[in-house]
């Protein structure tokens, strides 16, 4: 999309949409939206048949987790425009606990996204149809894509022989593995040294 397309765009979202758009950005070529999640559904419902728009395909909702600020994440929806050829990123902060409005009635697919933001990530969505773990197991403790959650998990999964069922057991590693220094094993070798024995067996 050409720069004076965006920004056309940019200004016609910015005020036919002013009560739920909180702020218009073009970064990197992108145009972002910073938008009020307690009118989401509206929103979306604007942008899918609105003919400036015609945003009829969802292509992704994510989150990204920032651990020290107040509004911990941010709710990131990704929309394309096929008649129109445009893109468009909408973003939101939340604090944690914090329900999000569920958008599978205006995009039935969110379904399965919004599931995939709450397995990883722990936030809820009100109003979603059937919000349940999708990539982790039903008992599965904890949100992996949290970044307070521990590289090694909480829990292992292995086959008991002597039981023949699957059991969870606590993580238990060894003291070496918890000791871990971030030093690369190809970091601070040296220079190796050469052996020059040989070195004058060919001349």
């Amino acid at each position: 999309m050409q720069l004076n397309q965006l920004l056309l765009l940019k200004d016609y979202l910015a005020h036919a949409q002013n009560e739920h758009v909180i702020s218009a950005t073009i970064t990197n070529g992108e145009l972002v939206i910073i938008v009020n999640l307690a009118q989401i559904v509206l929103l979306m419902e604007f942008l899918k048949q609105d003919s400036k728009c015609q945003f009829t395909t969802l292509i992704d909702i994510t989150a990204i987790d920032y651990p020290g600020r107040a509004d911990r994440f941010d709710v990131v929806y990704h929309l394309l425009s096929m008649p129109l050829n445009f893109r468009l990123r909408l973003k939101a902060t939340i604090e944690d606990g914090e329900a999000v409005p569920s958008i599978s009635s205006v995009f039935p697919c969110a379904n399965w996204f919004e599931r995939e933001v709450f397995d990883m990530y722990g936030i809820v969505f009100s109003g979603h149809p059937d919000l349940r773990r999708l990539l982790t197991d039903y008992g599965f403790s904890g949100h992996p894509l949290r970044k307070d959650f521990p590289l090694t998990g909480y829990s292992e999964v292995k086959y008991d022989e002597v039981q023949k069922k699957v059991v969870y057991e606590p993580v238990e590693l060894v003291q070496e593995f918890r000791n871990f220094d971030f030093i690369s094993p190809w970091e601070g070798i040296g220079d190796i040294p050469q052996d020059k024995s040989n070195s004058n067996q060919d001349q």
